[in-house]
């Protein structure tokens, strides 16, 4: 029990360091939310005194507000998810902007992750085991793909899927002139699920080689190990010595380093979206940087902060019934 209770302490302290430096570091940076809005208000037209005030009231821009006043303000909005107003898509919540791209990066990004851990793991258990037969030749290529670039990668497929041979479409995450909207309806899902394919086997492809060296190695250093021996001079069957004394002790790294990964699911990949016109967070990201949207940009920091830390938690728990001896070390 304090094992788990110093876990909850220390992430709830890291998730009030977290918001508190969400808060001061837009403020330290150059450039002003308001007067951004302003100037481009006032491309169409004279800005009236009485606007420019409201502008600067939704924007935080109230010179009169001390600094603490103005973070003790900024956590009642956190606790009331109230995250501000997008510049670029003015008038927009950023909340309303968030929660339109978090589904489609979480469905996308995460589940290509799964795939690629499950992949992966699964691979580098039987070569692991299998060491010293023709499939270890399988593990040099998959490294090699890894190296690739990734930008690189996703261009290539691009390239060979989508305009050589157009099996796949590229841009957007459903067929806009088909589809006005997201819609809940077989037709809607299976057209996502078309747009999303070449974006997740990048996604793919790209990081199954590190999961799979990394089991590959572990079972090689847990086939060593005495209960292997032990059970194998039992005369045990080697399907149970596999997946029950070798790959379940193997796997708690990756286990440790797919909860890591998770975690940053929700920060999607900014490049792959970005090359795919994918409407994820990613994308969205880009969108703030380039429009200097501090409000959307603290928005999406937030978010990225709170996922990492609420996966991290979640992974010490369950790590914590896996391997009872992190518990006791802890």
């Amino acid at each position: 029990m304090k094992y788990y209770t110093r876990r909850i302490v220390f992430y709830v302290l890291t998730l009030w360091v977290a918001i508190s430096l969400n808060f001061l570091l837009p403020r330290l940076s150059p450039g002003d939310p308001a007067q951004i809005m302003i100037d481009k208000m006032s491309r169409g037209g004279e800005v009236t005194p009485e606007q420019i005030a409201t502008i600067q009231r939704l924007f935080g821009g109230d010179s009169d507000q001390s600094l603490w006043d103005a973070y003790v303000q900024y956590l009642n909005q956190v606790i009331h998810w109230d995250l501000g107003t997008s510049v670029t898509k003015f008038p927009a919540p950023v909340t309303e902007l968030i929660s339109q791209a978090l589904p489609w990066t979480i469905g996308l990004v995460g589940l290509a992750t799964v795939i690629s851990f499950l992949v992966g793991v699964g691979a580098g258990a039987i070569i692991g085991w299998r060491r010293g037969t023709w499939v270890d030749h399988i593990v040099p290529s998959t490294t090699l793909i890894q190296s690739l670039p990734y930008f690189w990668l996703a261009l290539l497929l691009i390239y060979l899927l989508a305009v050589q041979n157009p099996v796949f479409p590229v841009g957007n995450g459903y067929d806009i002139r088909e589809f006005g909207g997201p819609e809940w309806s077989w037709a809607f899902v299976g057209d996502v699920i078309y747009h999303g394919t070449l974006p997740a086997l990048t996604i793919v492809i790209s990081s199954v080689g590190g999961w799979l060296l990394g089991m590959r190695n572990m079972m090689v250093s847990t086939m060593s190990e005495d209960y292997i021996v032990t059970a194998e001079a039992k005369g045990l069957r080697k399907s149970r010595i596999l997946m029950t004394y070798a790959t379940r002790n193997a796997a708690l790294p990756s286990i440790s380093g797919f909860g890591i990964t998770l975690a940053f699911v929700v920060a999607g990949s900014i490049v792959m979206e970005q090359v795919f016109s994918y409407p994820g967070l990613g994308k969205l990201m880009i969108t703030a940087v380039r429009g200097n949207d501090y409000a959307l940009m603290q928005g999406l920091f937030l978010v990225i902060t709170l996922t990492v830390l609420a996966a991290n938690f979640i992974m010490d728990i369950v790590y914590g019934f896996i391997d009872p001896r992190t518990r006791s070390n802890a």
